[in-house]
């Protein structure tokens, strides 16, 4: 095996254990916040704080990494997300919503900073296979989907959603990213000297992120990543209370969110080869298509199989679009500048979900419910969908030659 498949195969290991804690996070963030405070007016303050903690994180993060190597810092990254969970737990032991929302803000950090493994595994390879070597990472995920019905479902078989439950599920989530740390230590050398040899001209003089934001192609990408990144965690994030909602069981919040991450990374073995025959451009496109009519699916499907159906094309479209905006990001950058430049996406892309998480949860309390949040997501997707369609001219050949 060589040294670029075994270090991408450990960071995928890393991101199988990571993905335990982020569904917890995701399926009973909101009903955390509301549980321990009792009010449902905030119900989308929870995956904001989660957000916006994660885009504070990474372009710092992103930074660092392109100084002292990736490693160090996604290592980090898993301190953060063993850390979160369990500040959470005792925020609902104590019934205190300060350190509820503390926990979550260090979740949302781990989680930004550990995905980060995504483009370390990219660079790893020669710039035809970067949608390859990232799909083989991202896969790892996807095998993580099995923590929520296997281990989370069983904790609440005939409980409810009260504050004392949900400690041991939050100490639980917190144990699986210490195992992700340890692996992360086999992982050598870095993936920033790996990647040295395919960039030895561009290496010796990295740009600053303003010039970057000015090359070719950039902003349509970054558009794309942020667009499909920001719908779909936007809506990821409310999922679980939406269900709750329609009076659904609450071990059903986990089939909708373990199917939903099966739509995020079921198929990333495949897709990098799917974009690299579609084009990045069309697969932006059809992503964004793709999410925006999932999102319209939301407004009709109310029982568990409509939901998990929705929430499953909406995790496979933006797999398609995210994959291929990231891959054309790295492309366009050198390795001592390639995690600034990611670490920007991801923090636009974090606020924006959180803009949208928060404005979702006003929307659904006050506006109607699902249909109304339906329908801004739909409409967001749509837009990006648009945009970038109507500038493929300023993507990269490989990108745009089937405009």
């Amino acid at each position: 095996m060589t040294t670029v498949r075994r270090n991408a195969l450990l960071l995928a290991a890393g991101l199988v254990f990571q993905s335990g804690m982020i569904q917890l996070a995701v399926a009973l963030g909101t009903v955390t916040i509301v549980s321990v405070t009792g009010e449902d007016s905030i119900l989308g303050l929870g995956p904001a704080v989660f957000l916006i903690a994660g885009a504070l994180a990474v372009g710092p993060a992103g930074r660092l990494s392109d100084r002292v190597g990736r490693m160090p810092v996604i290592r980090g990254g898993f301190v953060l997300g063993t850390t979160g969970p369990w500040v959470t737990a005792g925020g609902c032991a104590a019934r205190s919503g300060f350190l509820v929302f503390l926990g979550l803000a260090l979740c949302g950090a781990g989680q930004t900073i550990v995905l980060l493994s995504r483009a370390a595994a990219a660079e790893m390879f020669p710039p035809e296979r970067r949608a390859r070597g990232m799909s083989i990472v991202l896969f790892g995920v996807v095998s993580g989907a099995i923590w929520g019905p296997l281990v989370f479902g069983p904790m609440f078989s005939g409980k409810s959603f009260a504050a004392h439950d949900l400690v041991v599920p939050w100490l639980a989530a917190g144990a699986f990213t210490i195992a992700g740390f340890a692996l992360s230590f086999a992982v050598r050398p870095d993936p920033r000297e790996i990647s040295r040899q395919y960039d030895q001209a561009v290496e010796e003089s990295a740009a600053s992120l303003r010039e970057i934001l000015r090359r070719p192609g950039v902003a349509t990408a970054m558009i794309a990543a942020v667009a499909s990144f920001a719908v779909m965690v936007g809506v990821m994030n409310l999922a679980g209370y939406v269900a709750v909602g329609h009076h659904h069981e609450h071990g059903d919040v986990f089939t909708i969110i373990s199917i939903h991450i099966v739509g995020m990374y079921g198929l990333v073995l495949v897709i990098g080869d799917v974009i690299e025959r579609l084009g990045r451009r069309n697969s932006m496109v059809i992503g964004l298509l793709v999410i925006a009519l999932s999102n319209a699916g939301l407004a009709w499907f109310a029982s568990i199989a409509g939901m998990s159906l929705s929430m499953f094309g909406l995790g496979l479209g933006w797999c398609l679009s995210y994959i291929a905006a990231t891959t054309e990001l790295v492309g366009l950058a050198g390795p001592a500048e390639r995690g600034r430049l990611i670490g920007a996406t991801d923090l636009l892309s974090s606020f924006a979900g959180a803009a949208l998480a928060l404005g979702g949860g006003v929307v659904y309390t006050g506006a109607g419910g699902s249909v109304p949040l339906a329908v801004l997501a739909t409409g967001l997707s749509i837009l990006a969908a648009a945009w970038v369609a109507g500038n493929a001219a300023t993507l990269l050949p490989s990108a745009a030659a089937d405009a």
